[in-house]
């Protein structure tokens, strides 16, 4: 089984300044990132938000099973590509 290092000392070869030097400790900190919160690191994760009218918007649709089942076979983005022919639709129309 190995030995946990949380009881033992820090090895001096791996801190990279004398911890009896104040002005060395100081100087080697100036360099590192300021930490800014929990609530920074939650902003990054996902997607990136949208304007209001480039949002999607979820409903539920009820559509044959063949044409949806050709949808689906076209693979990936099927649902994109759905999107373009109603929108080429609707210009078409108007």
């Amino acid at each position: 089984m190995s030995k946990k290092r949380t009881f033992e000392r820090t090895p001096q070869a791996d801190v990279p300044y004398d911890a009896k030097d104040k002005a060395a400790v100081l100087s080697y900190w100036d360099s590192a990132t300021a930490h800014r919160g929990v609530a920074e690191l939650r902003a990054k994760r996902g997607r990136p938000s949208k304007a209001e009218d480039e949002r999607k918007v979820q409903i539920a649709l009820r559509l044959d099973a063949d044409v949806l089942a050709w949808y689906r076979g076209l693979g990936a983005g099927w649902q994109t590509r759905m999107n373009a022919v109603l929108k080429a639709y609707r210009d078409a129309t108007v």
